[in-house]
């Protein structure tokens, strides 16, 4: 079985139906490459999963090591690159807002996790990498 499924509606838009759920997510062309702009560009998609597959894996090394995270918030910023074009940079600021204080020990666990997510360890080497990490 797929793990979704992928309809191009026209105009440079897609549809993705995640199979299991039945979730959608629509996709949209930039508008600096022909687009509307008006959903997730495909690669607006890649540097946001990374950011969700970081926190993500923050929060099962949360649960194995007993860590109340409190609140996670990230922002995303992705800088395209010319010839060919593709993703040349991904800057993630991660902010544990509203939660707990942290000491050096649950900080390096948690920054360790995250820095081993699937999607980070999926990237081309040659995609910059740049994350920030707000710790109060």
């Amino acid at each position: 079985m797929p793990t979704a499924t992928l309809t191009y509606l026209g105009e440079l838009r897609t549809e993705a139906v995640h199979v299991q759920s039945g979730t959608k997510i629509l996709t949209d062309a930039p508008t600096d490459n022909h687009g509307r702009g008006e959903a997730f560009s495909p690669t607006d998609l890649l540097c946001t999963s990374l950011a969700a597959c970081m926190v993500s894996i923050m929060g099962i090394a949360a649960m194995t090591h007993h860590i109340d995270l409190g609140e996670i918030k990230a922002d995303v910023t992705k800088t395209m690159v010319p010839n060919p074009r593709r993703v040349g940079k991904i800057e993630i600021r991660i902010e544990m807002a509203n939660g707990p204080r942290f000491d050096e020990k649950t900080r390096l666990i948690l920054e360790r996790a995250a820095m081993t997510c699937p999607v980070y360890l999926s990237l081309h080497p040659d995609i910059e990498k740049v994350i920030e990490w707000i710790w109060e």
